[in-house]
């Protein structure tokens, strides 16, 4: 899935017509995932299983990031999110629109980010919290 993506953002950035829109409905009938040819990906993607993504057109995901099934990085008035590098992406993991995600981030299962995420960082809930920052445990405020 993750080549089919590349040739058609590579295509849609050279302007070649309809073919780009064919590769993402290919896309979303095979793996009933839904990844636009608009999206800035970086290279060295890895969609895990690759069933149930959905990403915003407008998303910018970093490089070496490693999204799982059912993940949907969310669209909205304030723009999509900004994923940095080498993220990993938990299975079933929502990102609210217009958020940053620092590099070398990793979001838990079913976790639901509604606020930005320092670099270096592990999240994890309903809504998301940080529990590990640089390697180092952060006490909850309970």
């Amino acid at each position: 899935m993750e080549r089919l993506y590349y040739i058609s953002n590579w295509l849609f950035r050279h302007k070649v017509p309809i073919l780009p829109r064919i590769l993402m409905l290919l896309i979303r009938a095979v793996y009933q995932s839904y990844i636009p040819y608009k999206a800035q990906i970086g290279s060295d993607i890895s969609f895990g299983h690759a069933i149930g993504i959905v990403i915003a057109p407008r998303a910018v995901i970093g490089e070496r990031c490693r999204i799982r099934h059912h993940v949907t990085i969310a669209d909205g008035r304030g723009g999509a999110a900004r994923i940095g590098d080498d993220v990993q992406i938990g299975a079933g993991a929502f990102i609210r629109y217009n958020l940053t995600i620092g590099n070398r981030v990793r979001i838990g299962a079913n976790a639901v980010v509604v606020e930005d995420v320092p670099d270096d960082a592990t999240v994890v809930g309903n809504p998301a919290r940080v529990v590990l920052l640089k390697g180092q445990r952060v006490d909850s405020e309970t």
